[in-house]
Formats: structure tokens, C-alpha cells, sequence
């Protein structure tokens, strides 16, 4: 989806911003609590707009593609991905009381961390949506067989 492409500095802006938020999208899958997907989306957004060689690679991007994919068409992600997300966001709950000694700072981060969980938590998963609302060539191959 190529969406108005735009020219000269603004175009070269939008290409930096696109890859500075997928940069933070690699780090936010190893860093707990740093999202990973809304920066994906957000690149995809400037590369749509300024490169279409840079949309399409990142929307066919082995990792990065079905996880934009699943947002844009469901508002969902993959089971793995909500998994990892909040086994990432429990470990590093649990990894911040056992280092800190405040309670307050404990307390905080447990604040922080309860609604990216919550919201993760409550996000459909995308292969049980892809079940239930099975594609026009699935459908196809179950009336052949």
C-alpha cells in the first residue's frame, strides 16, 4: 500500500524516521516493556509514504511483516509474540523486586508495566481470528475435497 508519495527533504525525513523507529522496534524485542509492534507500524507508516522499496521489504520481512500484516487487517498479533511479550514483561517485574530495594521504585515499575500487560493480555490472538474467519482459497480447498 503505497499512500502519497511524498518529495524531496520531507520524503529523505520520513525514510530516517522510518528506520529509527525500526531500530527501536529490534530493540523492543529484546528490551521488557518496550514495544515492539507500535514502532513497526510506525515505520511502516513513513516508509509507505516516502519508499516503497522499504515498505515492501519491511512488510515481507520475515519477522517483521506478519506482525505489521496481523495489526493492519485484525487488530491482533501471533500467539508466540503475545506470549514472549508477557513472559518479557513478568520476568522483568519479577527481576526489578528481587534488585530494588524500594519499595516505592518496586511499586512504580510494577505500575508501569501493569498496562502494556493488560493491553497485550486483552489483544485477540491472530491465528484463532484467522480460524474463524477462514480466507476465500480456504474455503475453495475444503469445497474440492
Amino acid at each position: 500500500m503505497v499512500i502519497g508519495q511524498q518529495k524531496g527533504v520531507v520524503k529523505y525525513l520520513l525514510i530516517l524516521a522510518g528506520i529509527f523507529f525500526v531500530a527501536l522496534g529490534v530493540i523492543g524485542i529484546v528490551v521488557p516493556g518496550l514495544p515492539t509492534t507500535i514502532f513497526l507500524i510506525i515505520a511502516a507508516g513513513c516508509f509507505a509514504k516516502s519508499s516503497p522499496c522499504l515498505h515492501g521489504w519491511l512488510m515481507s520481512h520475515r519477522w517483521f511483516g506478519p506482525i505489521i500484516h496481523h495489526w493492519n487487517e485484525t487488530r491482533s498479533i501471533p500467539k508466540k509474540a503475545k506470549f514472549i511479550a508477557l513472559s518479557a514483561m513478568l520476568v522483568a517485574c519479577i527481576y526489578t523486586t528481587v534488585v530494588l530495594d524500594s519499595l516505592v521504585l518496586k511499586l512504580i515499575i510494577f505500575t508501569v508495566m501493569l498496562f502494556p500487560a493488560i493491553f497485550v493480555y486483552r489483544l485477540p490472538i491472530s491465528e484463532d481470528i484467522e480460524q474463524s474467519n477462514p480466507t476465500p482459497n480456504a474455503i475453495e480447498t475444503k469445497k474440492t475435497n
